[in-house]
């Protein structure tokens, strides 16, 4: 069950707006989608590498997990996801490795992913992240 590909790198931003337009008339990419994901109080935005995307969180909420990595890492690199086939067998393989989860079963995320985390202190300080389509 080795991973795909490097599905998306997460870019957690203050402004969507302002990284955005850095995205497109600094480096030229485009941006294909923006999306809200209320349950997880984030706004994202998304453009497209090769196979890889990167992935701009904006958080909509003073209580969002993106507005409390800022407030304690400020902005930059928040995780790394990789796609995966069987995500939910793909989690419990490695807990039973000894890798802390913040999610045991997947969950839905933008662009209608199936997403579950590891916990960064069981993954060398990176967030990680599994996704399905």
């Amino acid at each position: 069950m080795i991973p795909k590909y490097i599905e998306h790198i997460g870019l957690a931003v203050k402004d969507i707006t302002k990284a955005i337009k850095y995205y497109e008339e600094i480096l030229g990419l485009k941006c294909y989608n923006i999306e809200e994901v209320p349950d997880q109080k984030v706004k994202t935005a998304f453009f497209k590498i090769g196979e890889t995307k990167i992935e701009l969180l904006e958080a909509t909420s003073k209580d969002s997990p993106i507005q409390k990595f800022i407030d304690k890492h400020g902005e930059g690199i928040h995780h790394i996801a990789f796609a995966v086939e069987n995500i939910n067998q793909k989690l419990s393989k490695v807990e039973k490795k000894g890798i802390k989860l913040i999610d045991k079963q997947s969950r839905k995320g933008a662009e209608k992913l199936n997403i579950g985390f590891l916990h960064p202190k069981y993954t060398f300080g990176v967030l990680t992240e599994f996704c399905e389509k």
